[in-house]
């Protein structure tokens, strides 16, 4: 007998306080409810995946050859480690706890599942220094031990911090790291992109909305806002919020109270708002376009993070752990970079910083059967790149002679010879062999027509 009517409500009720995602499911493997943690964790809305085959919505590995539900109907207990497939696309680890819900005489209700984020657990028998670490961003650089140094002063306060920095830098991981090390950490953790919902909806998307509040609103809603009670809101883009949301905004951080679309009854949440973005906020104050008194808000902390070019040592221990990690989850034998591969990456500007390089890594990791990264390992466009910065002149580790001037003869003649070795050695690739010579692509095309090449 399923459970339904006020039982399945009184039930709901109890769960959407419970931190834990979790979800019930009936005799047919049918998702009957979710609460405000599985949304959140999973960004499945629960009104739309009501009656919907729970394989269908969780999509974990363990659906198709070693799910409980087919094995147990008697009231039963079970956990497995597995992983899902969020409703963004995005696979995460996660522990996956079975049981059931029986009634007064026994008889089954519905299974329950909870999940656990496990993916945020650092990787079992991976030899790191965690010395260097701080969650899951690694660094050892002055700018980021600086950092590491303030988070666990920041993570005791519930003062707004707003994170600074280009695009690519770990903005969204010292968010997260700051959420972990805080007291809410067994609180949710909400991320919302202001730049990534549709304005029309961003407001509903995170105040929420009453039944019948706009078109199309044919039940309530509850918010991200309210989905992060007792957790962190982080709020990415937020130089792209919208003027009128940025006043509902500012409303909040002064007396902690949302309004939903619709409804003008407020709703007091406990969250603590970080905010993060690669734009100049301060320029924006100016042009109009943010408000100031919401800067002076957000601002109360602020940490800023710099580019990868700027890191120094940083970008060797960042290149060694995605070697390993990548190549252990490629289940190949990668164990490092090349020197020439080296000599042209520690050369490489990163516009893209830590995201490009994973990237990278990625990639070359992927079409690697040797045991170390190669220069034709790299994807083209970073051998092609007009923006790799003059590396010595050397081909494959012979230093050129550094006694001849660009204009004497014999210098000319070398430097001609080193043009066609590395030609010859990328067959015939310019980029690649601009690479190997530590030019830019255009310096290679301008030596080789002064050398009628």
């Amino acid at each position: 007998m399923p459970i339904e009517g006020n039982k399945l409500a009184y039930l709901s009720r109890f769960l959407d306080h419970v931190p834990l995602a979790i979800c019930l499911i009936d005799e047919k493997k049918r998702i009957i409810f979710a609460n405000k943690a599985f949304e959140s964790l999973l960004g499945w809305d629960s009104a739309k995946i009501r009656g919907v085959p729970c394989c269908a919505v969780l999509r974990q590995r363990i659906c198709s050859d070693n799910c409980p539900l087919q094995k147990e109907k008697n009231p039963f207990e079970v956990s497995l480690d597995s992983d899902l497939m969020t409703f963004f696309r995005k696979r995460i680890n996660v522990r996956s706890t079975f049981s059931t819900v029986t009634g007064e005489k026994g008889e089954l209700l519905a299974y329950m599942e909870c999940l656990e984020d496990t993916s945020k657990v650092f990787e079992k028998g991976f030899a790191w220094d965690r010395t260097y670490r701080f969650g899951r961003m690694i660094g050892k650089s002055p700018a980021i031990e600086k950092v590491f140094k303030l988070l666990p002063l920041i993570a005791e306060t519930d003062s707004p911090v707003l994170i600074t920095g280009e695009t690519g830098t770990g903005k969204d991981l010292l968010a997260e790291a700051i959420h972990e090390a805080s007291g809410r950490a067994k609180g949710p953790f909400v991320k919302v992109n202001c730049g990534a919902v549709p304005e029309t909806l961003l407001e509903s998307e995170l105040f929420g909305h009453e039944k019948g509040a706009f078109t199309g609103a044919t039940e309530s809603k509850p918010g991200r806002f309210r989905l992060a009670h007792n957790g962190t809101l982080y709020l990415t883009e937020i130089g792209d919020l919208p003027l009128s949301l940025q006043v509902k905004l500012l409303t909040f951080l002064d007396d902690k109270i949302i309004y939903p679309l619709g409804s003008t009854k407020g709703i007091k949440v406990d969250v603590r708002i970080i905010a993060a973005t690669h734009r100049d906020l301060e320029r924006m104050v100016k042009e109009g376009t943010f408000r100031q008194d919401l800067l002076y808000r957000l601002n109360v902390v602020r940490l800023h993070l710099p580019p990868l070019r700027e890191r120094g040592d940083d970008l060797k221990l960042l290149v060694d752990y995605f070697v390993h990690h990548l190549s252990v989850k490629a289940k190949k034998g990668v164990v490092g970079l090349s020197q020439e591969t080296w000599d042209l990456l520690r050369h490489y500007p990163f516009p893209g910083n830590i995201r490009e390089l994973r990237n990278i890594i990625e990639y070359a990791v992927t079409i690697c059967d040797e045991s170390q990264i190669s220069l034709n390992h790299l994807p083209p466009y970073v051998l092609e790149s007009e923006r790799i910065e003059t590396l010595p002149a050397k081909v494959y580790g012979e230093t050129a002679p550094a006694a001849l001037g660009e204009n004497d003869p014999n210098w000319r003649q070398v430097e001609k010879k080193m043009i066609i070795e590395a030609l010859l050695r990328a067959k015939g690739k310019k980029g690649r062999a601009a690479a190997m010579l530590g030019w830019g692509r255009s310096t290679l095309w301008r030596k080789m027509k002064i050398y009628g090449l």
